[in-house]
């Protein structure tokens, strides 16, 4: 066998060792051998490697049960670090996290108008930001940043209320290009739906089947597919775009954008003297909360009967076992906009269709800006950088 094969071996079972750390939290040697399906010697070998680069750490020994006691062999919280950004329509975030995707920071600037120059310099004074926080022991164990922002930002531009071509800058921006230049970090791009996708998958608790339709309700309506414990990205990209679904009758058709997103939202509450801000982040006087309760039945009734449409229509073309929705909606709105669709779509005649539940996503407004964080980390420690909730098979060569 060559070096190189023997190298790539190598590093492919230490993602093997990383993964299942990860997945469980802890393990000691022999378990983390059944679980890798390595041997005794090759997880330990594997296991004093990591030791020594600072990625994992030994815990105090388990005594008391039959048999000599253990050490409970952990990932080491501090052993790597990974940003994100999220670059949106309305703001953009970015959050510092370590290796068990602990958020160590955070900030949030807010705008009328994603303008291309003044938010990508926006995005990078804010990553560089947190970054600053770290040592730099620290910061060299930085394993990438990821920016999460919707495909085709600059198409949007009536939507938001702007002249046409004001966001055209945004066609050639080397979004990649600049964050790499300012962090010297490896700089990797995601669908913020996608991103917010990944994150339900890694950290969430609502996506728990093999196969699954994530719609995020941001300022734009967006989705992320689900198919065979993958996150399924697409042969161009844009699977789970399904604010693009064409609606309405055939002499006016629209996209699902225009019917089911959240911008459509803040309109009405602007309009009726409520801050759109204050709405969604639940913090409205307690004078408003009412208008602002109707103001949002009424939006979430014409979206959610938009919306099933489409999800029956994805139901049909891809079996999925669950629908989950989640978004920047307060906790209440995003529980009572999740009621209204599945009960919009029991009411079609779903015959040779098989149910699948509509639920709530569990990350909420964060999602975007974590998954964009998490994904990087994912695709160092992971054994299948495709690959979000299966464990894999090793061989025993260290």
């Amino acid at each position: 066998m060559r070096g190189g094969d023997t190298t790539g071996l190598r590093a492919y079972n230490e993602r093997l060792v990383m993964h299942a750390l990860l997945q469980t939290g802890m393990l000691s040697k022999a378990e983390i051998a059944r679980e890798t399906g390595l041997s005794g010697q090759a997880a330990s070998v594997i296991v004093n490697r990591l030791l020594e680069d600072g990625l994992l750490v030994k815990l105090d020994k388990v005594r008391g049960q039959v048999g000599q006691p253990s050490t409970p062999i952990a990932p080491n919280p501090d052993g790597a670090y990974s940003l994100g950004v999220k670059i949106g329509r309305r703001s953009v975030e970015a959050i510092l996290i370590n290796l068990l995707g602990e958020e160590l920071g955070a900030s949030r600037v807010r705008y009328d108008a994603p303008l291309p120059e003044p938010t990508i310099a926006t995005a990078i004074a804010q990553a560089g930001g947190l970054l600053a926080h770290l040592s730099p022991a620290a910061r060299s164990r930085v394993v990438g940043l990821g920016v999460a922002m919707p495909d085709e930002i600059h198409a949007w531009s009536a939507e938001l209320g702007l002249a046409p071509g004001a966001l055209d800058g945004w066609r050639d921006a080397d979004i990649a290009g600049a964050f790499a230049r300012a962090t010297g970090l490896p700089v990797t791009l995601y669908n913020d739906a996608a991103a917010a996708c990944a994150a339900e998958m890694i950290a969430g608790h609502a996506i728990v089947s093999r196969s699954a339709l994530y719609i995020y309700l941001g300022t734009f309506i967006g989705g992320g597919v689900v198919i065979d414990g993958r996150l399924y990205r697409g042969e161009q990209g844009n699977a789970g775009a399904i604010g693009s679904m064409p609606t309405g009758p055939r002499t006016s058709p629209g996209q699902l954008i225009h019917s089911a997103s959240i911008f459509l939202l803040e309109r009405e509450l602007e309009a009726a003297g409520i801050d759109p801000s204050a709405a969604l982040s639940a913090a409205l006087a307690d004078g408003s909360v009412e208008r602002a309760d109707a103001i949002f039945d009424a939006w979430a009734d014409t979206a959610s009967a938009e919306l099933s449409r489409a999800v029956v229509s994805a139901l049909s073309v891809i079996d999925f076992q669950e629908v989950v929705v989640d978004g920047f909606l307060p906790p209440s709105w995003r529980d009572r906009f999740t009621q209204r669709l599945s009960a919009a779509v029991e009411r079609f005649n779903r015959s040779g269709l098989k149910a699948a539940p509509v639920m709530a996503g569990s990350i909420g407004p964060m999602a975007r800006v974590l998954g964009a964080a998490m994904l990087p980390l994912k695709a160092r420690f992971s054994p299948d950088t495709d690959l979000l909730i299966r464990s894999g098979m090793a061989r025993d060569l260290v």
